[in-house]
This record gives structure tokens, C-alpha cells and sequence, in this order.
């Protein structure tokens, strides 16, 4: 036995534990999940095969069609919660008086409970809440807007909460990674007379481009998975506006028991996941290898 074979074993060996885990937890889950997709299964009878018609159906669907249409909607704050992200960190990463609780009160939104969020979000967007009374006061608006009860922007006003839950944790990453290039290289281009804008673009922009990929990838995967905050704010409505693709399956599968339609609407939301999240990895690839 080589000494290269024994390095992976004892890798391998090391890595098992977790390697169990996740095809106990997440590997055998999503392969049978798959596999029931495409069966007429309930909790009361064995799975029974049918191919296509699980997807027939839900395609047939106008709330799954909407559903689907809204997830990808979502995807429109993706480059707004990346700039964004990635301004708070340059923001965030000087060093001023006060700035970690700055740093701290950004991150706030990530780790508060997604039922505390809803609450609090549905008291600021009722009719009578504290968005309306704001705008009201400095003459935004001559009414009340419903913002979760008008079905042309209860979308919008779910997707701005999406925004404002994740701004702090991609915040957090953006810093890591500006945190992580060289202060020589900063250094050098001041003294070659780079201006700021210059060693933003030259400098700063190609050394984040691994930390962009993950926090671009993981931002098109959660807006496609979008969910919570359609379950606490608005469960789908007003007439079915806010159902995305997500919200369709639990509704489908939890809420009223048809499993396979349910498992089909996630396993199409995978679908689209895998096929917009692979471009991201190619534009986002290394140009060295």
C-alpha cells in the first residue's frame, strides 16, 4: 500500500462520518423524492409509476405557471442585493469609530427569526401601518397602499423583504474577502498614482471574483427557492400573486397531501436551479485554469 492511497484513506476515513450524514439526511431524500416525482404515491398506498403526468398536471396548473413565473421574477434581486452587499462591505470595511456596530446592526436582519421578520414587516406594510403613515406625512402618497393586499406589487413588497434579510450575511462574505487582499497591493497601486476608483476596478473587483461566485450562486438558488417569506407575510395572495414555485410544492404536498405534485414542482425548482446556477460557475471560473 503506497503512501499516496494511505493519505486518501485516512481522508476518506476521516470524512465517513459526514459522508454517512448527508446520504442518510440529504443524498437518499432527494434521489427517492425524485424517484416519487414521478409515481402516483400517498401515504396509504405503495408508489405507482405514471412517468410524466405529475408534471402534465402541474404544468396544466395556472398557480404552478405563476408560481414559476414569480420564482424567476425573483431573480431580479439578485444583482440588487450583490451591489448592494458588496457596497455596505466597502462601507464597512473602513476603520471609524463605531463601525462594528455598524457591521453588527447589518447583520441584525440575518439571525432574527423568520416569524419575528413576518410580524414585523406585516405591522410596517398594513394600510394603516408604519410605511404608509411615513409616506403619508412627508406627501409620497395620497392614500393608503396595500402593500400585501394589492396583488400588482404584494410581490415586490415580499422580494424587498428578501433584500433586507439577506444585504447583512452577503455583507459579511464581501468583507471577508476585501479583508483578505493584500494590503501591498493597495499600497503599490497608490504609490504607481491609481486613484480609488481605479484600484476598485483593477484590484479590488478581480481579487473578490471567488467570493462573487459563491455569494451570486447562493443568492440565484435562495431566490429560486424563495419561500419563507411568502409563508409568513402573504401565503400566496393576494389571488395567488405571491405563490412561487416553492410555496406551490408545500402547498401542494404538505398543505394538502398530493405528494407527487408537490415533489414534482421541487423537483422542476431544481431543475431551474441547476441550469441558471451552472453559467454563474462558468462566468465566475478562474481564466488561469
Amino acid at each position: 500500500m503506497n503512501h499516496a492511497f494511505r493519505q486518501s484513506l485516512r481522508a476518506y476515513l476521516f470524512l465517513a462520518p459526514a459522508l454517512v450524514l448527508f446520504a442518510v439526511f440529504a443524498f437518499w431524500p432527494v434521489g427517492y423524492g425524485s424517484y416519487l416525482a414521478f409515481t402516483d404515491y400517498s401515504l396509504i398506498r405503495p408508489p405507482h409509476w405514471v412517468g410524466l403526468d405529475n408534471f402534465r398536471t402541474i404544468f396544466e396548473n395556472d398557480m404552478f405557471v405563476t408560481g414559476l413565473r414569480n420564482s424567476l421574477l425573483f431573480l431580479l434581486i439578485v444583482p440588487v442585493i450583490q451591489i448592494g452587499a458588496l457596497a455596505l462591505a466597502v462601507l464597512t470595511n473602513n476603520q471609524l469609530p463605531g463601525i462594528r456596530l455598524f457591521r453588527a446592526a447589518y447583520y441584525l436582519p440575518v439571525v432574527t427569526s423568520i416569524s419575528v421578520v413576518g410580524i414585523m414587516w406585516g405591522f410596517m406594510f398594513h394600510e394603516q401601518g408604519t410605511l404608509n403613515y411615513v409616506l403619508l406625512q412627508l406627501h409620497a402618497i395620497n392614500a393608503p397602499v396595500g402593500w400585501l393586499s394589492d396583488d400588482a406589487i404584494a410581490l415586490f413588497a415580499v422580494m424587498f423583504v428578501t433584500i433586507w434579510r439577506g444585504l447583512g450575511w452577503y455583507m459579511v462574505m464581501y468583507l471577508a474577502g476585501l479583508q483578505a487582499i493584500p494590503a501591498e497591493m493597495q499600497e503599490a497601486a497608490i504609490l504607481d498614482g491609481a486613484t480609488r476608483w481605479q484600484r476598485f476596478w483593477r484590484i479590488t473587483v478581480p481579487m473578490l471574483k471567488p467570493t462573487m461566485m459563491v455569494c451570486t450562486v447562493m443568492s440565484v438558488l435562495a431566490a429560486l427557492k424563495a419561500y419563507q417569506e411568502v409563508l409568513v407575510l402573504t401565503q400566496g395572495g393576494p389571488l395567488n400573486s405571491t405563490f412561487t414555485a416553492l410555496y406551490y410544492a408545500y402547498d401542494q404536498g404538505l398543505k394538502h397531501l398530493k405528494l407527487p405534485r408537490g415533489l414534482a414542482a421541487s423537483f422542476v425548482v431544481s431543475v431551474c436551479c441547476i441550469a441558471i446556477m451552472l453559467p454563474c460557475l462558468h462566468y465566475f471560473r478562474p481564466k488561469h485554469r
